[in-house]
């Protein structure tokens, strides 16, 4: 054994910054899971022998009649220029100056094997994925670590693990991450819709599902969203458009093959892209068409959204839209909107947008982000999806089928997903959508790799903020791989294993009641738990599952 090598099992809910104290990391020794769960923990390791020049290169295996199930990958620490807007926030953050934050996972390199660099703290992310192919029991697991050619054991760590003979029950959450087809073929260069973009989509479609997104952003125009006044995001059209002699008609086959890629894996809501600008609803989307043979822009920002064209074209359009998708039978899975954030001053605007389509969409599903209760109250939105730091009005309004949403300007009290923040307070929000009956969640940022409204692409390996437009964490959740396909992020996994809290919680409720699950979250927690009030310590959530799937075990 190589004495100055420390490796040690942690909850996934740590961050390890490369400067911090190994002995400081609170050891994870034992832990269960439901049989169909994605668990994720971390191995932390640090060198001490300052004969290690530069680092170490370790073989890595895992030991456990469960290995098969078992992905280890890097965590990585990337660059944050804007941990969070300057004068913003509150003192639940791990730090709030730019730095090296560890958030991305990235595979082993050097042949399955570990690096560990002199005097720095490493982590490797273990996901533990069953999927319902293992017994219940206990089922040890012992990662150890050889020299580089496998030779020589240096060190080793066990945890104890057990999967409780219950399966989570599906996810009844509706969850969307707005997807951005337009960033993908700006980020790889490559034409839109060719065949290299479809690989490409697909393979994000699998990363968000695989993430517990259940809705994908549908792009039938351009989205009319963060994007400069008077300016143009990429032409990103599902539909194609032809005006000859004055009257226009549609084709879909895009959107076709678009819906069925979402059904192939099994996505549940086909989000139907915003019919008016963001932040008032005052022009049209982008919208290209062929007119008398000539391709070209014939609405955007100098459309009057109010305007009679605008108005017959849409009649038009979504008449044909839900033709095409009745006859495909998913009608019923479209939700549509009208425009993103809308305030109480432009509910004139909005009002005027949706008499231009509530006639056609009577019966479907229309909902928006919007956080002003009075403007909610007017009968204006359907279906009004509140951020978390507004949502108490909403929910004292016992507002049925409520939504909520979190993006930058939730830097304060709330939940949300920074990666500044500590781990605990992105996977809380499970446990209080649970409580409070929350129906679905939005939040903007899948793979926005573009700028602050759209201007430029960016880079996002270089810095996390998005060209200081939002706090990191905010903009995207997985990082685009050389080959098309996703890396993750640990603040992408946290919030998914929030999500299958919130499934738990629902087994359980199942078994006892909502009473007893309800009394188990807030007497844990020794308070009331609301968006805004809730355990700060990672140990409360890591305690919380304990109970609940002890719970669960002694029904079944």
């Amino acid at each position: 054994m190589r004495d100055t090598l420390k490796c040690k099992f942690i909850s996934s809910l740590e961050k390890c910054f490369s400067d911090e104290r190994y002995q400081d990391k609170k050891e994870l020794k034992k832990i269960s899971m439901l049989k169909n769960e994605h668990l994720s923990v971390q191995l932390l390791m640090k060198e001490t022998d300052p004969a290690v020049y530069t680092k170490l290169i370790s073989k890595v295996k895992v030991v456990s009649d469960i290995a098969d199930c078992i992905t280890l990958r890097n965590v990585e620490q990337v660059n944050v220029s804007m941990p969070v807007a300057k004068g913003c926030g509150d003192d639940n953050y791990l730090k709030k100056t730019p730095g090296l934050y560890p958030d991305l996972l990235t595979p082993l390199r050097y042949e399955n094997s570990a690096i560990i660099a002199l005097y720095e703290l490493r982590c490797l992310w273990v996901d533990i994925r069953p999927d319902g192919k293992y017994p219940a029991g206990k089922h040890p697991i012992t990662i150890e670590l050889y020299n580089e050619t496998g030779t020589e054991l240096f060190a080793s760590a066990t945890l104890e693990l057990e999967i409780i003979d219950a399966s989570l029950p599906e996810q009844e959450l509706y969850y969307t991450q707005w997807f951005y087809a337009d960033c993908l073929a700006s980020y790889y260069n490559v034409e839109m819709f060719s065949e290299r973009h479809w690989e490409i989509i697909e393979n994000y479609i699998k990363a968000a599902v695989d993430g517990g997104i259940n809705m994908i952003l549908t792009p039938v125009f351009t989205v009319p969203l963060d994007t400069k006044v008077g300016g143009e995001r990429p032409t990103c059209q599902l539909t194609d458009v032809t005006v000859t002699n004055g009257k226009y008609s549609f084709g879909f086959s895009r959107l076709d093959r678009w819906i069925d890629l979402l059904l192939k894996y099994n996505v549940k809501i086909i989000e139907i892209s915003h019919l008016f600008t963001q932040w008032g609803a005052g022009h049209a989307p982008k919208i290209m068409a062929t007119v008398d043979g000539e391709y070209k822009r014939i609405f955007g920002w100098d459309t009057d959204a109010r305007g009679e064209e605008y108005g017959k074209f849409l009649n038009e359009f979504l008449t044909a839209l839900l033709d095409f998708l009745k006859k495909k039978g998913v009608d019923k899975m479209c939700y549509y909107h009208i425009s993103d954030e809308p305030h109480i001053d432009h509910l004139d605007n909005y009002l005027s947008a949706k008499s231009k389509i509530e006639n056609v969409l009577k019966g479907y599903t229309i909902l928006d982000a919007l956080s002003n209760f009075e403007f909610y109250k007017t009968g204006a939105v359907m279906c009004p999806v509140p951020s978390s730091h507004a949502i108490e009005p909403f929910l004292e309004a016992k507002v049925p089928d409520l939504w909520t949403y979190y993006c930058c300007s939730e830097a304060s009290e709330v939940s949300n997903r920074f990666v500044a923040m500590p781990s605990a307070r992105n996977r809380i929000m499970g446990i209080q959508m649970y409580k409070y009956d929350i129906k679905g969640f939005l939040q903007w940022g899948f793979n926005f790799y573009y700028n602050r409204f759209s201007c430029d692409l960016i880079n996002p390996y270089q810095d996390a903020s998005g060209d200081y437009f939002v706090p990191a964490g905010d903009a995207f959740s997985v990082y685009p791989a050389a080959d098309g396909t996703t890396l993750d992020t640990i603040h992408y996994l946290v919030f998914k294993h929030g999500i299958e809290d919130m499934r738990a919680l629902k087994l359980c409720e199942s078994l006892y009641g909502r009473d007893y699950v309800v009394s188990l979250i807030d007497g844990l927690a020794g308070e009331d738990i609301t968006f805004k009030k809730y355990p700060e310590d990672a140990d409360y959530i890591l305690e919380l599952r304990e109970k609940i799937n002890t719970a669960i075990k002694a029904k079944i």
